[in-house]
């Protein structure tokens, strides 16, 4: 309690103390003031006052008026010196600033120098003008100094744009123009060059009109050739994705290091894309593309597949296209079964093929030895530095090259079998319909029927009896034609005894001459005849004849041979022994039109001269082909099949793209075949006029021997001879059950032999040729078909 009494007290002392200290404050700081204060209206005393106390208590004047009316004041409250309230409050403590224009009287000290504002002046007007300077100088400075580098980087962000931009445009075009011919790449591969086999395999023809190419797998390829190539051409081939940058540096290098071309800076796959899609232009923009296919090509093909490609294709000079033919040009290596001619290339051959494909003109070894020996070597050194060879190896080679033998010419063997060849040619010509230049790059392999054995034998045979009839029947020339009747195929064709004569040798006279067949043709009359029930064994009377002709033309009056006449004479007979006027009296009864579509049904196509009466003489020109296909139809008892060379062709990559329609049309019965072949190999109906022992008589042995009554087993064949009536032409015709043979003698100049029958000129080679080809064959007789009948003493075919 007396805590609580003495609490007031206390605190009115501390405020009384605190008030007293304030107010002597206030007056000593108010002091100027006071004078203002008292001067101030009347009734100022009556305003109300507050006073404030230590509590901050505000003391009403009017409430106490034992006290004087004070200024309100507003006393800062105790604080802790260290706190942020008491530093906020000291802010308030600094004094105020004096007020404009107020003097004190105190003594003034200048601080500065007299004309120091004039000083002050210059230094900045010297300032700013260092400053002007300087800013001009950097803005110069910017502008020389930072413009060019902004536009060297700005045109470098243009050159890469447009750079990104040509790239894409390019890229596009290339895959639109070219995409498609990267994936069918081996099909547009230039084609090998046309070549021809006989039936045995042996070469008998290649167009090499148009270069020369034989591909080959890659198997069958050299790997030194492959190394050397590799070496010289493309060092990275196996590992870089088909075009090489550093390949490009280096290549450079080693041409001003050697002073010439010694590395290309395309890769083997960007010469192959070249040579075969974008073609030989020498522009950038060619480059360009070979890079941008290149890797394309590397993902689509193997390597190996790619240097098979390149190696069968690339140009190798003088009309080399591919390894394989320039071993064959360059070295005279001939492909063998299993055994190309690349495969068979040594080291030294190799780097000098490998050379090659730079500039296959240029280093043509034939032609500049020297550029293809320094070409070679470095093609060597190049095999040797990447070690596919010792140095020891290298001269080795070298030493090779500088042989005189070392090169060696191509053997061509287009002169085997010449006329059969270029009836080939015609034949395929015909058959695919198109024209001779399509055929040189077209890769085509033709397989023939060709015996190249029997026809080599067969022109030895005609050149014999030609030579032994030249001087006595002014006899120079001879073609044969040899065929399967069953099938069509023609295994020999001689068009002319001297192929090689520059003069008349290319003419072949079997396929392309047109030459009347004379009595050679009756057979086509007599079928014509029999087929409508004319006998072999009717009699014809044969003696003068004359027909009178229309028009105001003179009689036609028909002679034989011998200039006589033989009375009543059966058709065989008069068949066999080629008498001309029953032959045409039975024209005359059949007909001229019947009788010619008889021989253009067998196989006559192409005929020369007016079908009349005279034809059955011969008078219609004839090539020996058709008479030998239409003699074919008697021999296949009545069934036509084209006659044909050609027996398979197949493209580049084996597939089969032509084979002869062999199947055999019906022209005639089996009947009438059979009475062809029953007549025209009567021996004994053709001896009056040709003796028992002639050459068309097939004795196996000597002609002697058989007039002296031995002629050994008989072969049965049906043949006849034709004579034209100026002894132009001399023809020999007939069939076994094997085969057809056709024989034509005459002159190249068509001019007249000099007493020539039919046994002289052209049926000793029949004879010769036709017993060439049946050996080893069984003696096998025609066949009688059944459904003939019997009139008199011979057959004849009912008519219904």
């Amino acid at each position: 309690m007396q805590d609580e009494q003495q609490r007031p007290e206390r605190a009115q002392a501390s405020a009384t103390t605190s008030q007293e200290a304030l107010h002597s404050t206030l007056t000593a700081a108010n002091e100027p003031t006071q004078a203002s204060v008292q001067d101030q209206a009347p009734g100022s005393e009556e305003r109300k006052g507050l006073v404030a106390t230590a509590d901050a208590q505000v003391v009403d004047a009017d409430d106490d008026p034992g006290k004087t009316a004070k200024m309100r004041v507003i006393l800062p409250a105790k604080l802790p010196t260290h706190s942020r309230a008491a530093a906020a409050q000291r802010l308030s403590n600094l004094p105020l600033k004096a007020p404009r224009g107020v003097y004190y009287p105190v003594a003034h000290l200048l601080p500065l120098a007299p004309g120091w504002r004039t000083k002050r002046h210059i230094k900045r007007k010297g300032l700013r003008e260092s400053n002007a300077r300087f800013n001009e100088a950097e803005r110069k400075g910017s502008r020389w100094g930072f413009m060019p580098l902004a536009i060297i980087f700005m045109a470098f962000l243009v050159v890469a744009a447009s750079s990104i931009t040509l790239y894409t445009a390019l890229y596009n075009s290339t895959e639109q123009l070219y995409g498609s011919k990267v994936t069918t790449l081996p099909d547009i591969l230039p084609k090998d060059n046309l070549k021809m086999y006989d039936d045995q395999g042996q070469m008998i023809y290649q167009m090499i009109d148009d270069g020369v190419q034989t591909s080959v797998p890659y198997s069958q390829l050299s790997p030194t050739l492959m190394h050397a190539t590799i070496a010289i051409e493309d060092q990275y081939f196996w590992s870089n994705p088909g075009y090489d940058i550093t390949g490009i540096v280096r290549a450079a290098l080693d041409d001003i290091t050697a002073h010439d071309t010694v590395s290309g800076a395309s890769t083997i796959t960007q010469q192959l894309i070249k040579n075969t899609i974008l073609g030989q232009q020498r522009t950038a923009i060619r480059k360009l593309q070979e890079i941008l296919l290149a890797p394309d090509v590397t993902r689509y093909y193997t390597k190996e597949q790619i240097i098979t490609m390149y190696l069968n294709t690339i140009y190798y000079g003088d009309q080399a296209y591919g390894a394989d033919a320039a071993a064959q040009i360059y070295f005279g290596l001939e492909d063998k079964p299993n055994l190309p001619a690349v495969k068979q290339l040594d080291l030294a051959q190799s780097a000098m093929l490998a050379g090659l494909p730079q500039n296959g003109d240029y280093y043509n070894p034939w032609l500049h030895k020297d550029r293809a020996l320094n070409r070679m070597k470095d093609v060597l050194h190049n095999m040797n530095v990447q070690n596919y060879i010792t140095h020891a190896q290298e001269l080795q080679a070298i030493a090779e090259a500088e042989q005189e033998d070392f090169l060696k010419p191509m053997q061509v063997h287009n002169d085997l079998a010449v006329h059969y060849s270029a009836y080939t040619l015609r034949e395929l010509m015909d058959k695919l319909h198109v024209k001779a230049g399509d055929l040189s790059r077209s890769g085509l392999t033709v397989m023939t029927a060709l015996d190249l054995t029997k026809q080599n034998q067969v022109l030895k045979i005609a050149q014999k009896h030609i030579a032994e009839n030249a001087k006595i029947h002014n006899m120079s020339n001879s073609a044969v034609v040899v065929m399967n009747p069953h099938d069509g195929s023609l295994l020999t064709l001689v068009g002319n005894i001297n192929p090689n004569d520059p003069k008349s040798g290319a003419f072949d006279v079997a396929s392309q001459g047109l030459r009347q067949p004379g009595s050679s043709f009756k057979p086509f009359i007599y079928a014509t005849a029999f087929n409508k029930g004319v006998s072999p064994g009717d009699h014809v009377q044969d003696g003068p004849l004359t027909i009178n002709m229309c028009c105001g033309l003179p009689a036609y009056r028909p002679t034989n041979y011998d200039m006589k006449y033989h009375g009543n004479i059966t058709y065989r007979y008069a068949l066999q022994n080629s008498f001309n006027i029953p032959a045409v009296k039975l024209l005359m009864q059949t007909g001229v039109d019947p009788a010619l579509q008889m021989a253009l049904n067998l196989g006559i196509t192409t005929y020369a001269g007016v079908p009349n009466y005279t034809m059955v003489l011969g008078s219609l020109s004839v090539h020996l082909t058709d008479m030998v296909s239409a003699y074919s139809t008697f021999g296949n008892s009545g069934k036509h099949v084209t006659p044909h060379a050609i027996t398979e062709v197949r493209d580049s990559l084996g597939k089969v793209v032509y084979r002869p329609d062999m199947n055999a049309k019906r022209v005639i019965s089996p009947q009438l075949a059979y009475l062809m072949a029953n007549v025209l190999s009567d021996n004994n109906s053709r001896t009056f006029e040709f003796g028992k022992c002639s050459v068309l008589y097939l004795y196996s042995t000597s002609q002697s021997q058989c007039y002296a009554g031995n002629p050994g087993p008989i072969r049965p064949a049906a043949v006849k001879t034709g004579t034209s009536n100026d002894f132009r032409d001399n023809w020999t015709v007939g069939w076994t059950t094997d085969y057809t043979v056709g024989v034509w003698s005459g002159n190249n100049d068509n001019s007249p032999m000099f007493n020539v029958t039919g046994v002289d000129g052209a049926a000793p080679i029949w004879h010769d040729t036709m017993q060439l080809f049946e050996q080893g064959h069984p003696i096998r007789n025609f066949t009688n078909p059944g459904g003939l009948a019997r009139r008199g003493n011979d057959w004849y075919i009912p008519q219904k």
